[in-house]
Order: C-alpha cells, then structure tokens, then sequence
C-alpha cells in the first residue's frame, strides 16, 4: 500500500537530539507518546499530544518539540494550529500565527521533518497541558499554484525556515 498522507514518529536519534528530558524517560517517552489523531469521524483537525507537562505563565514563550512528521502529497500543506479552546480560554497563540508544514519538509536532511510548535501565551492566566494531552492541531490541506510560475528552488536544503535558500 503506498502512503497517501500521515503522520510517523521521528527516528530515536533525532528524538535524543531534540527533546530535552532524562536519560531515563527518554526510550519510555519514545515507546509511548502517540501521532496525530482525529478525535472524531467528522474532526478537520489531528491533535498534536504534548511529549511531557507544559506551564506557560502570562506572556512567556516556548518552542515545544512534537517528535512527529507528516508526509502528505506535493500539492498539500499542513496547518498547524493551536486548539480553539486554548485559544479560547488562555489566549494563547502560535507564534507564528499558523504553523505551514511543505510536503518537502517531510524527511529532510536537517531534520526529518521534525514538526516543533512555537507557542505564546497572551492571556493573564497560567496555561498548563499534561504530557499525552493535546495541545495543538494539523489539518491537511491542498493549494493552488499560478500559471507560468517558475520555483526558485526544485529541492528543499534543510528544516524550518530553508524554503528560501539556494543549492
């Protein structure tokens, strides 16, 4: 069966090198976190779990490694986004507004294609997740291209933010 569009787990070594936990949760973090689910028949959206507890105070940041990658076809995207009750409730936010996962980030030689979700929390309460709890959400989505266009590269570089290098 060829593979369409979905979701794997990041290779261990590059789970080691991106997630910052001990030694000794590491192969149980690995072994037990989960991929992007639908929590209905009729959901647009796959949830993203948080790999341990996350606590964001009013106004702090955080970059929070996903330990998954999607594949998808080449004329798709994934949107990150935060989920609309946590948007809701704590006003919090993507950093970058909407997280844009291209096809060929998927597998690339910077990364693997290693999803990471930048997070802000602009509201004046605590926000908090448990590890396993989800925290974010991708839906899969097709684009359009203009005619006569010409990409300015065939071939991805690297991971985040390397669509616009040149080989």
């Amino acid at each position: 069966m060829s593979k369409v569009r979905g979701f794997e787990k990041i290779s261990i070594n590059q789970f080691v090198k991106d997630i910052k936990i001990t030694e000794s949760h590491l192969k149980t973090c690995y072994a037990n976190y989960q991929v992007p689910q639908r929590g209905t028949a009729v959901s647009a959206g796959y949830d993203f779990y948080a790999l341990q507890n996350i606590t964001l105070q009013p106004g702090e940041q955080i970059v929070v490694p996903t330990g998954i990658k999607a594949y998808m076809q080449p004329d798709e995207w994934l949107a990150i986004l935060v989920r609309s009750s946590h948007g809701f409730k704590y006003n919090l936010r993507l950093m970058n507004q909407v997280g844009v996962i291209d096809a060929d980030y998927y597998n690339n030689p910077s990364n693997e294609g290693h999803i990471f979700v930048a997070l802000k929390n602009e509201g004046n309460r605590t926000w908090q997740v448990k590890a396993s709890q989800a925290f974010a959400q991708g839906i899969f989505m097709k684009y359009l291209c203009v005619d006569g266009e010409n990409p300015v590269s065939q071939q991805r570089l690297g991971g985040i933010g390397s669509t616009d290098r040149r080989g």
